[in-house]
């Protein structure tokens, strides 16, 4: 009878460890399952956070360079009445001073509109050093008493927009051998 007894305990003991094995296995596979939906769960969140933050950072630069093409367009405007007053000598200053002032005042008011929104004029100097992220050189001339990459002259302003380059100042460059 102990024999009787026992066999059927060996055989319980064996169905109740191989359930213990599957049970086992089906708590890893879920596991790695559980391990496999919180590794997307974490690339999506990364990837929203992403996309979040780009679309902030866009939607930042429409703002602050959206008008960047009127800008632009407006350019040659500026130029073209800072020329004007410039050729403007005495004689006509005197004879047109209701002109004169008139175009001063327009070109004081889109300097002003430029101002309000980042636009600012980039002037170089004669002597400064030519530099490529801010102008744009011309040509190149030895000229006495100047050193090699020094402006020595200034044809057109340049302009940028916030820290953006809008249009380069052109320039004609130094080319004089350092002695």
């Amino acid at each position: 009878m102990t024999e009787q007894n026992q066999e059927p305990n060996d055989d319980m003991t064996e169905e109740l460890l191989t359930e213990a094995e599957e049970l086992a296995d089906e708590v890893d596979r879920l596991i790695a399952e559980r391990d496999e939906f919180r590794d997307k769960f974490m690339r999506a969140l990364a990837d929203a956070e992403n996309s979040r933050k780009r679309a902030d950072k866009d939607r930042r630069d429409a703002e602050q360079y959206g008008g960047s093409r009127l800008a632009r367009d407006l350019l040659p405007v500026h130029d073209a009445l800072s020329r004007a007053l410039d050729a403007a000598g005495e004689e006509q200053r005197a004879s047109a001073k209701a002109l004169i002032e008139g175009v001063e005042l327009t070109l004081r008011e889109l300097s002003n509109v430029f101002g309000k929104h980042g636009v600012t004029v980039i002037t170089p100097e004669i002597g400064e050093k030519f530099d490529p992220t801010w102008h744009e050189a011309m040509f190149e001339a030895a000229v006495p008493d100047t050193r090699a990459g020094e402006i020595i002259q200034v044809m057109e302003n340049g302009f940028r927009l916030h820290d953006r380059l809008l249009r380069p100042a052109k320039v004609g460059v130094s080319s004089t051998p350092a002695e």
